[in-house]
């Protein structure tokens, strides 16, 4: 069940430490957590969508998403304090290593002509962002049941401050990056 998390412990650790040539091994990149979020867009003043959209994102994390709410108001989006933004689940330890597997072996090759994920997605500080145009690559979620066709933003938050790193580790297990630069 858990086959990314042992064979990240058992191999990818090992092959990090001699590539990257680490000296200590509590500095070995490793993965802290996933987020996965959805902006609300138009959709914000409807509840029943925002909660239609929770509880996609939650059957595809597989743990409960939370609908975020506006902290300030600005008249210029006509967002009030309180108004609900968007949706967003933050996967830790076994579960993100499930829905990584999931993601990886599963969802993005059913994406019509995937040719990978893209490599700009790096923040600088090691952490690596991407999007997804629509929730209907996951193979539970119901066609019937979703109100509304979205996308969502996935990040994968790492130990390291380096993309380099980053770009290994994310690499080694098994992230379908695009070919070339």
């Amino acid at each position: 069940m858990y086959g990314l998390r042992s064979l990240y412990q058992n191999e990818i650790k090992q092959k990090l430490v001699q590539e990257l040539d680490i000296k200590n091994p509590m500095l070995t990149p490793k993965l802290e957590k996933i987020v996965i979020s959805v902006g609300a867009g138009e959709y914000a003043k409807d509840m029943k969508i925002m909660q239609n959209i929770a509880d996609t994102i939650s059957i595809i994390a597989g743990q409960k998403a939370v609908i975020t709410k506006a902290k300030k108001s600005v008249a210029g989006f006509k967002m009030r304090e309180g108004m609900p933004m968007g949706v967003k689940v933050t996967l830790r330890g076994n579960m993100m290593y499930n829905f990584l597997e999931k993601l990886i072996v599963i969802s993005l090759p059913r994406v019509k002509d995937f040719r990978g994920v893209s490599r700009n997605g790096f923040d600088g500080r090691g952490n690596y962002s991407f999007g997804l145009n629509e929730q209907l690559m996951f193979p539970e979620v119901v066609y019937d049941d979703i109100m509304v066709s979205h996308g969502m933003n996935i990040t994968f938050i790492t130990s390291t401050n380096s993309d380099k790193e980053a770009f290994k580790l994310l690499e080694l297990l098994g992230m379908p990056f695009a070919k070339g630069k």
